[in-house]
């Protein structure tokens, strides 16, 4: 079975280095070390030896969010409310259902929905047979407007659902942003705080949550998994990480 197979193993979100000034936006609430938000920037990097360009190359306007994406994964302390705990032999916990602001998502597939790609879902299923991510045999390169024919599209299918479409916007306080203007504050850290809250009162799991006009519609229960501690969560502005630092699944 083909999977992405990274060749690091990505540290717990409570474990996480020390904060570096390294990316921007939100570098004052995120825990990254410098190594690894610049190889968040290259077209293929130790993180993941995953390859940005397996159709072609990706565009500038395109490739940002993936960028970001990257950062926002392995970097912000503000996705607790949705780890989830995974049995794989490359990793052990994932992020599931994060509610993306549809500002963002939007945005994204707009950048993207010229470039071409060969899967709608990027975690698993690539020929690995070089050690890096080709398009599997007999696949074909297609607009990603087609591949993903709608927004949501891409932000649920690309990452096996970590992200959720939601209609919430910016400034909610019921959805993470990818993009903000950090000498506003970190819009993301009321939004975690808000979550953790929920899920630490609500005797069922956030995973089907859907935060529209401020209300969450719980379907299945299911034991919370309360991965990030509260407290973490509801730390001050620069005590989670050491000195201030920077800020994409």
């Amino acid at each position: 079975m083909s999977v992405w197979m990274p060749n690091t193993t990505k540290p717990s979100l409570a474990q996480k280095g020390r904060c570096m000034a390294s990316v921007l936006p939100g570098r004052t609430t995120a825990c990254c070390t410098a190594n690894t938000s610049s190889e968040a920037h290259r077209d293929q990097s130790y993180l993941y030896n995953f390859n940005w360009n397996h159709c072609g190359v990706m565009p500038p306007k395109c490739k940002r969010h993936f960028i970001q994406d990257t950062c926002l994964y392995e970097c912000s302390p503000n996705l607790g409310p949705w780890i989830d705990q995974v049995d794989s032999s490359w990793r052990r916990e994932r992020i599931l259902h994060v509610p993306l602001c549809k500002e963002d998502c939007e945005e994204w597939w707009e950048d993207c929905k010229d470039y071409v790609t060969c899967k709608d879902n990027w975690h698993k299923g690539w020929n690995w047979a070089t050690g890096t991510n080709r398009c599997p045999w007999g696949s074909i390169c297609r607009p990603f407007s087609e591949v993903f024919p709608e927004p949501k599209d891409l932000c649920e299918k690309i990452w096996s659902n970590s992200y959720k479409y939601t209609t919430e916007r910016r400034g909610s306080g019921r959805c993470i942003q990818m993009w903000f203007d950090p000498a506003k504050g970190n819009p993301n850290v009321v939004v975690a705080k808000y979550y953790a809250w929920k899920k630490r009162s609500s005797p069922v799991g956030m995973e089907n949550v859907t935060p529209e006009a401020g209300k969450a519609v719980c379907a299945l229960p299911r034991p919370v998994l309360v991965l990030l501690p509260l407290a973490l969560v509801l730390l001050p502005e620069g005590a989670r990480c050491g000195p201030p630092a920077w800020g994409s699944l």
